[in-house]
């Protein structure tokens, strides 16, 4: 059974730092493109960043550019993502998701991604 289990989210205050993690299982997720999405309350889920297969490339939305930070370890099968400056709009749930043919064209696509995870809670109050 294919999973993607997320870890670290909490609550921190603006200007904090947290570190996320998405362990992957049943299959090598190596050659797969990886991304985080997140979503905030009665808002649709959007993307944040991805990493292209073994590291080649990383994908970031503008609003995180700078602060964000996605990195993968394909021998442990494990994607983090290390958010810094976190601001008050960071705030939602945050999704670990995996797409075999991922592009650069198709990364931030919610509907390209076959797996994910069942999200992890970050808050972060002013």
């Amino acid at each position: 059974q294919v999973q993607l289990v997320e870890s670290g989210g909490g609550l921190v205050q603006a200007g904090d730092s947290l570190r996320l993690s998405c362990a992957a299982s049943g299959r090598t997720f190596s050659n797969y493109m990886m991304a985080w999405f997140r979503q905030a309350p009665g808002k649709e889920r959007e993307f944040v960043a991805a990493i292209a297969p073994y590291g080649r490339n990383t994908y970031y939305a503008d609003s995180v550019k700078g602060r964000f930070t996605i990195s993968r370890d394909s021998a442990k099968n494990t994607v983090s993502l290390q958010m810094n400056s976190l601001k008050p709009e960071d705030t939602g749930v945050y999704y670990c998701a995996g797409d075999y043919l991922g592009t650069a064209q198709t990364v931030r696509t919610t509907r390209n991604y076959e797996y994910w995870g069942q999200g992890t809670q970050v808050t972060v109050s002013s």
